[in-house]
């Protein structure tokens, strides 16, 4: 009998990368497809339903992996970091290429994927539609990161307060809105909050019966990807070139053309959004340009 070869996929980060990433593991799969898949990782539930992988691990809960998995065992290890590689520092690639090409892998333009099965697609209809009277459902996502980073606002990836209230007031008579936010983050009137803990499963399930969704560079523009929901996407520090899918509409801040970065090592700004280099000076500054926006939502 042949032994059993492995591919071993290990992914650290947060939960909208490790969305992003289930496009990696399918490019590792297709090309090495005879060796099993081993994923280990932060966020295991994001790979339990998909066909091409074969086993999922939380990452410390691994009893015994190196003696089934590595030890005398013909494996494949993928386990380094993309965001410090060349490629993705200049910007040169979507994040996706870069991991696959840092690996050597051929990318064949393999998207991420998230799978329900029939009864959580069942659950979410009945939870989400349950409460909005029978209105259509916007999904307007305006903080996000870790949701156990507690600063109220991180600029370069939030929406301005002021911006999301105005779309708000746009459209909360033909829609049922949910704002997904962080617990420390401001809420809108006239939305729906959605800020209690909830599994990240049950947090996504809130995109398979949404209408519209205008979204920030986190979680769920990746998840939108991942389930084949063109959606509104707005960028403030973050570049959509790398981080975002061509299947959205995204909206890129205009930013100053001569701001200095005294703080920046090997990216230009840090994912937290750090307040002395928030590059605009005047109060009454338009990030974005409104009209853009409700035009793009259709």
């Amino acid at each position: 009998m042949a032994k059993t070869k492995y591919s071993i996929f290990h992914v650290q980060g947060g939960f909208g990368k490790h969305i992003a990433s289930t496009a990696v593991a399918k490019c590792i799969k297709n090309n090495h497809p005879s060796r099993q898949l081993i994923v280990c990782a932060v966020y295991p539930e994001i790979f339990q339903n998909l066909p091409f992988i074969d086993r999922v691990y939380q990452m410390g809960n691994t009893s015994y992996f190196y003696q089934t998995y590595v030890e005398n065992q013909d494996s494949l290890i993928f386990a380094n970091e993309p965001y410090f590689t060349t490629d993705h520092i200049h910007k040169k690639l979507p994040l996706v290429q870069t991991w696959s090409k840092m690996y050597g892998l051929e990318y064949r333009g393999e998207m991420p994927e998230i799978k329900f099965n029939p009864l959580q697609k069942k659950i979410a209809k009945e939870f989400w539609t349950g409460r909005t009277n029978g209105k259509p459902i916007m999904v307007l996502q305006t903080n996000g990161g870790l949701y156990q980073e507690q600063r109220p606002y991180l600029w370069a990836r939030d929406m301005p307060v002021a911006l999301a209230q105005r779309l708000v007031d746009h459209y909360s008579d033909e829609y049922h809105i949910f704002q997904v936010k962080k617990p420390a983050s401001e809420a809108l009137d006239g939305v729906e909050v959605i800020q209690d803990p909830m599994s990240n499963m049950e947090l996504v399930s809130i995109l398979l019966n949404s209408d519209k969704r205008i979204l920030i560079d986190s979680c769920l523009q990746h998840a939108t990807a991942a389930l084949k929901l063109p959606s509104v996407v707005l960028w403030n520090g973050t570049s959509p070139k790398v981080f975002g899918w061509d299947m959205h509409t995204n909206i890129q801040a205009e930013k100053p053309a001569n701001f200095k970065l005294p703080n920046s090592y090997l990216f230009d700004f840090d994912f937290t959004g750090m307040e002395a280099e928030y590059p605009y000076v005047d109060e009454d500054d338009e990030i974005f340009d409104f009209d853009k926006i409700v035009e793009a939502v259709g």
